[in-house]
């Protein structure tokens, strides 16, 4: 049986320092800020961004996904002086009443439990609001500081996934986690 991810509109959540909202493209310039950082997306899926462009295209099409009830992805905003500093969020898994988590956050941000904060936040959106069963991480092997605020998280470790991902070109081992509800 499948799952309708659909939601009427963009929740907003709130945590103690961060705003966690639906990114529009007022905000390029601040995702263009996070992502033309390598150290930003050397694990991730996307190349380093080199133009605004490319922000205003990712930002677009994270509405077009959840626009269509495939996913959902929250621009994290310091409420101390309201910037974005990064995203977080969920593809879902309808037929396994699921969703694969993702995130990054600005390299000047890291090592201060704000990930820990944001994503904790969107997981309990995901259990109790979507009534999610599981959540799955894939994490690079590398990605030492992904795996501590998954396991951090509650999330364990399932092995790793032989030439599981393919981007930049190359394919990669993957480290998968799982969290159940």
């Amino acid at each position: 049986m499948s799952y309708d991810f659909s939601l009427s509109s963009f929740p907003q959540l709130e945590t103690e320092r961060l705003l966690l909202r639906e990114t529009t493209l007022q905000d390029a310039e601040a995702i263009f800020t996070v992502l033309c950082d390598p150290g930003v997306t050397q694990f991730h899926d996307l190349d380093t961004f080199t133009s605004i462009k490319e922000a205003i295209a990712i930002i677009e099409r994270r509405a077009k996904r959840f626009e269509r009830g495939d996913g959902i992805r929250w621009g994290i905003v310091h409420k101390q002086d309201n910037v974005l500093i990064g995203s977080c969020g969920f593809t879902w898994n309808p037929q396994e009443h699921a969703a694969e988590v993702g995130y990054e956050l600005a390299s000047t941000f890291w090592r201060q439990g704000i990930m820990t904060e944001a994503v904790h936040t969107i997981l309990e959106f995901g259990f109790k609001k979507m009534d999610l069963r599981f959540v799955v991480a894939q994490v690079m092997l590398n990605n030492i500081a992904s795996k501590k605020l998954l396991e951090k998280l509650g999330f364990q470790s399932q092995g790793v996934l032989k030439q599981y991902g393919f981007f930049k070109g190359q394919f990669y081992d993957l480290e998968q986690f799982v969290l159940h509800k």
